[in-house]
């Protein structure tokens, strides 16, 4: 269970949401949405552990998250926007790394299958400044193959995604709902999931 009790986001002198709450159980999804500007990554973040909320608190399985540390960090898988993939290794070398920053032993031909399965045969062992942005956000995603964790925070994953490469990331997302697992995202786009989602509108 993942809480969220009246929080508030501050930025510079501006209050960008407050009195936010929610409560989201396993197996379910939630859609963050809302204009450029509002809160979306900050709420993320927050739900991370990296930003404190100006107010509230965030608990996980009824805990502070504050004070799990790096218990809760060990359930949790964060995806930014950016993508966090570097330019001079290759795809495989990309996924490995990611992995083993997460504490996630993992050796090339599982990362070489978890690519394959998101439409990178043949480019596995090409370095990422030569794949397109699509490509890269795929790479960025294998993390969801490869790392085992109970609550997915996702920014803006559909970034540079095709039709395809949309209805595989909701594949994913859904068996990982009807495994039990969390999901938090944020998106321009409507996701057709098939588990059970909710919708958080930041105004």
């Amino acid at each position: 269970m993942l809480e969220a009790s009246n929080l508030e986001c501050v930025r510079g002198e501006k209050s960008l949401f407050s009195g936010l709450s929610f409560k989201l159980g396993e197996g379910t999804c939630l859609m963050v949405q809302g204009a450029n500007g509002s809160g979306k990554t900050s709420l993320l973040r927050m739900i991370c552990g990296l930003s404190p909320p100006a107010q509230g608190e965030i608990r996980w399985n009824g805990a502070p998250i504050r004070e799990l540390a790096e218990d809760y960090r060990g359930e949790l898988l964060y995806c930014g926007h950016a993508g966090a993939v570097k330019e001079e290794l290759t795809a495989v070398e990309n996924a490995r790394l990611s992995a083993t920053l997460a504490g996630a032993a993992v050796d090339e031909q599982a990362a070489c299958a978890a690519l394959r399965r998101l439409g990178l045969k043949g480019r596995e062992d090409l370095p990422a400044r030569v794949l397109s942005a699509g490509q890269k956000r795929r790479v960025a995603l294998s993390r969801l193959l490869l790392e085992k964790r109970r609550l997915w925070v996702l920014d803006e994953p559909l970034t540079a995604l095709d039709r395809d490469a949309v209805a595989q990331l909701c594949g994913l997302i859904d068996a990982h709902l009807a495994e039990g697992g969390l999901a938090v995202l944020t998106s321009h786009q409507d996701l057709p999931l098939a588990g059970r989602s909710e919708t958080l509108r930041l105004d």
